[in-house]
């Protein structure tokens, strides 16, 4: 096919505070072997040699793996294909003279940095809450020293595969961070170095992601539509399970006969 052009409807804000809107741009001589953050980089490319602002958008390894990229390519996070980050999105998928609608992930707890580019430390936040072992485990010991059912593991694996991108709170029309937070509480509560802080754990990151502002999970199933590395909503589930468990466990217990005085 060699080389084609498009029209892009790209949304410019300077920041959270100040009004955006779309602006059209041509995006010319694409070449079909472009992934689509390289198409963006010649527009920029462009548009400095103009003497104008480049177009911001969050990137860094561009292989898929850091989670930085992402945005709204007409109305789909990630662009129309499954299991696909930006970063990996080639322009083969598109025509000559397509138009594309290009906007950032929208979700109160993602303000807007500039352009596409989007803060998303309330992530970071819900990690911080729970996400992590911090009990002593000692050196690393033999790989086999600790028996873990193969389902386990897999499943550990599969949560651990988040990125941390965002697409999941971008597309659910709740902006519901419960992909999110399940893959982080359910790859550590599958494996035995997560059992001791399993019950705080699961407790305070649902917490803080409702504190940070995401909302409550409807099971629309659009997370799982557009999560690049496609985790199940499974997970949602097995976190709900454990959040209930837990708030039975560490619900405090009063004297009294008949229990609730």
């Amino acid at each position: 096919m060699g080389t084609f052009s498009l029209t892009l409807h790209v949304w410019r804000q300077k920041n959270a505070k100040e009004a955006g809107r779309f602006v059209t741009y041509k995006a010319e001589k694409v070449n079909e072997h472009m992934s689509f953050l390289e198409m963006l980089d010649v527009v920029n490319q462009d548009l400095i040699a103009k003497g104008e602002e480049p177009i911001a958008f969050d990137h860094d390894c561009r292989e898929g793996i850091c989670g930085m990229c992402g945005f709204m390519i007409n109305g789909n996070a990630h662009g129309p294909h499954r299991g696909t980050t930006v970063c990996q999105l080639h322009m083969r998928h598109f025509k000559d003279g397509e138009e594309l609608w290009l906007e950032p992930w929208r979700s109160k707890a993602f303000p807007i940095v500039r352009d596409l580019a989007v803060d998303r430390s309330a992530f970071d936040r819900i990690i911080a809450s729970g996400g992590f072992v911090s009990v002593g485990t000692g050196s690393a010991p033999d790989g086999n020293a600790i028996p873990v059912p193969k389902t386990d593991a897999d499943l550990a694996m599969d949560a651990a595969a988040c990125i941390g991108c965002g697409a999941c709170v971008a597309m659910c029309p709740n902006a519901s961070a419960a992909l999110f937070t399940s893959a982080k509480v359910g790859h550590l509560g599958l494996l035995p170095q997560g059992q001791p802080e399993r019950d705080r754990r699961v407790l305070a990151m649902v917490a803080e992601a409702h504190a940070q502002g995401f909302g409550h999970c409807t099971s629309t199933g659009e997370c799982e539509a557009v999560c690049p590395k496609e985790i199940p909503i499974a997970f949602i589930a097995r976190m709900n399970r454990d959040y209930l468990q837990a708030s039975i466990r560490e619900r405090p217990h009063t004297g009294g006969r008949g229990g609730s005085g």
